[in-house]
């Protein structure tokens, strides 16, 4: 069976598996009382969403372990599974001790840090040494590649932790993160079959079958959130993938909405601090400006994945 084969067939796996798994895991929160607790800093109509089963993303996540471990053979491959999975864990971490311990705001920020940066340095350090995470570094649109040596696992590292949690910034209203993360898992499939790289080019693929099963109940009004154990799992997939397919900065036009997300915040942060309580946005992250200005959470979804559709686009023209 060819490469765009086993990957259609992986993504038709994922889908099933993701799409079946709902009326079991849904029903199964629920009766455990696993629901999102919304804070009051958030906007006022997402009150109504008080106790929506979190933790959905335990639908797409099981969906990718049959795939992996059906399809996924090579090296590369296994460390996007594992990489993702690191952050998943962190992410169930940060659930458990909202819903579970009931302290509404999760893990501590300086704890989710500190294993972030474990898992990141890890992941950086041991492909370096076996031989599948580059040296040199691409700038996109050129045909410029530094290198930089060892000195790259630095940049790695923050880029890792940086998206893993720009993404989960995303991750704020129904179908936004699964939604743009379908384009970006789909750019992901279709460049790294460019290169051949089967591993990683059906893991993503499965990845965008599986969202697509999980959308089905996310998207709004949703029936279950994905949790931080689904958000940074798809981080942590993202940027494994940008890495092993030997370009990081590709996520700059790629994944454009979670740099928005992630600078909409620092911005205002910085912002409110150097002004003494002025703001640039209504809310931040930057979704929730939109929801303030008038936007439904639909039209903010169509739009941000528009443009996710276009940065992708545009990056994959600058490797054909």
């Amino acid at each position: 069976m060819n490469l765009p084969l086993q990957a259609a067939l992986c993504a038709i796996i994922g889908f099933v598996i993701s799409a079946a798994l709902g009326p079991i895991i849904i029903p199964f929160l629920r009766k455990l009382k696993i629901g999102q607790t919304i804070l009051e800093i958030g906007p006022n109509w997402h009150q109504s969403k008080q106790g929506t089963p979190t933790m959905g993303g335990f639908m797409f996540i099981a969906a990718m372990l049959v795939v992996s471990l059906i399809f996924v053979r090579d090296l590369k491959g296994l460390f996007v599974v594992l990489y993702a999975i690191s952050c998943g864990i962190i992410g169930f971490l940060d659930d458990y001790i909202k819903v579970i311990k009931k302290r509404n705001m999760g893990l501590s920020a300086t704890w989710k840090m500190i294993l972030l940066l474990i898992a990141s340095t890890t992941f950086s350090v041991v492909g370096i040494e076996l031989g599948i995470v580059k040296t040199t570094l691409w700038i996109p649109f050129t045909n410029i590649h530094l290198e930089l040596s060892y000195f790259i696992s630095i940049l790695l590292v923050f880029i890792m932790v940086g998206f893993v949690n720009a993404v989960n910034l995303t991750d704020g209203i129904d179908g936004l993160a699964g939604s743009v993360t379908f384009v970006v898992s789909l750019f992901f499939t279709l460049a790294s079959m460019v290169f051949l790289r089967n591993g990683m080019t059906l893991f993503s693929a499965g990845l965008c079958g599986s969202l697509c099963g999980f959308l089905i109940y996310n998207l709004h009004k949703a029936k279950v959130f994905m949790g931080d154990t689904g958000s940074l799992f798809l981080g942590g997939t993202v940027v494994a993938l940008a890495i092993l397919n030997d370009m990081p900065l590709i996520l700059i036009p790629v994944g454009i909405i979670y740099l928005t997300e992630a600078f909409s915040v620092i911005l205002q942060v910085t912002y409110f601090k150097l002004t003494k309580g002025k703001r640039i946005f209504k809310m931040t992250p930057i979704h929730h400006h939109f929801e303030k200005s008038g936007y439904s959470e639909n039209k903010i979804v169509l739009l941000f994945t528009g443009v996710t559709i276009l940065g992708s686009v545009l990056a994959f023209l600058s490797l054909v």
